[in-house]
């Protein structure tokens, strides 16, 4: 009779490899298949999961590489045979990672699935460059909104009204949509927003400008994905001096230091 096996979701953290959880590296350790997103620490994945099938499963913006049904599919098939399955993605899993829909099919085909939570990206990349999402006398709440897909203008409109700080993940491919309405819905225009291109790794970068201007910032900078957008007073609390230490790999003896270049062009960014 076959043993059942199980699955074990995790979330890999932002990106830095000493930034997983000591649980997360325990499942690998003894994982048989991982299958793996774009954004999840995978540097030293042969190394954690020394004994498993390893298969690349990211999504990438414009096309997908494995439909979600498919990995779904895999993850519980590898199962049924008897094997320990990790899920790796990058972040944590229940934040717009999917890792529900996942829980869900293990749990239809019957088959034991437990969540190692990881420190999200909205958190923890603002973190990296020194601005909070919440600060005393400046803001008390924050919200955390997908930007893959166009906002609608309720949402905009809501966003706009809300207060407080909003942490946009997946935004740059909207990031014009998302600023001309803002502004259309009574934002001011000289609202600090802060991006931090590549959080955690050597290549980290933070731009800053008001609202009114950071499109033609990140134009001239170059933004790419993956990045996080802030919006909001917090901004102006950003750090001088990147705030990230060292991104490290276990791999590397030599680790390069994050969040060296820091773009600016809003006077007093710092209070």
């Amino acid at each position: 009779m076959m043993v059942l096996g199980e699955v074990t979701l995790i979330g890999g953290g932002p990106g830095a490899a000493d930034l997983m959880t000591v649980r997360a590296r325990d499942a690998l350790a003894i994982a048989d298949v991982v299958f793996y997103d774009r954004l999840a620490p995978t540097e030293g994945l042969r190394e954690w999961a020394p004994a498993a099938e390893l298969y690349d499963v990211g999504k990438r913006p414009g096309h997908r590489r494995v439909a979600q049904e498919d990995i779904q599919a895999m993850m519980t098939d590898a199962a049924r045979s008897g094997r320990r399955v990790v899920r790796l993605k990058g972040g944590d899993p229940f934040v717009f990672g999917r890792g529900c829909e996942e829980v869900a099919a293990c749990r239809d085909a019957g088959i034991p699935v437990t969540v190692v939570p990881g420190i999200t990206s909205a958190i923890a990349v603002p973190a990296a460059a020194g601005i909070p999402v919440t600060a005393r006398n400046v803001s008390k709440s924050f919200t955390v909104i997908s930007g893959h897909d166009p906002l609608s203008e309720q949402e905009l409109s809501g966003l706009a009204a809300l207060g407080g700080t909003a942490v946009i993940l997946m935004g740059v491919g909207t990031l014009g949509h998302t600023m001309a309405g803002l502004q259309r819905h009574g934002l001011a225009g000289e609202t600090p927003v802060g991006i931090v291109e590549r959080g955690f790794s050597a290549d980290q970068r933070v731009l800053i400008a008001p609202l009114g201007e950071i499109l033609g910032v990140a134009a001239e900078a170059r933004l790419r994905s993956p990045a996080v957008l802030v919006i909001g007073e917090v901004v102006r609390l950003a750090a001088t001096e990147p705030c990230s230490g060292e991104a490290r790999s276990d791999t590397d003896s030599s680790p390069a230091v994050a969040g060296e270049q820091v773009i600016r062009a809003m006077a007093g960014a710092v209070l």
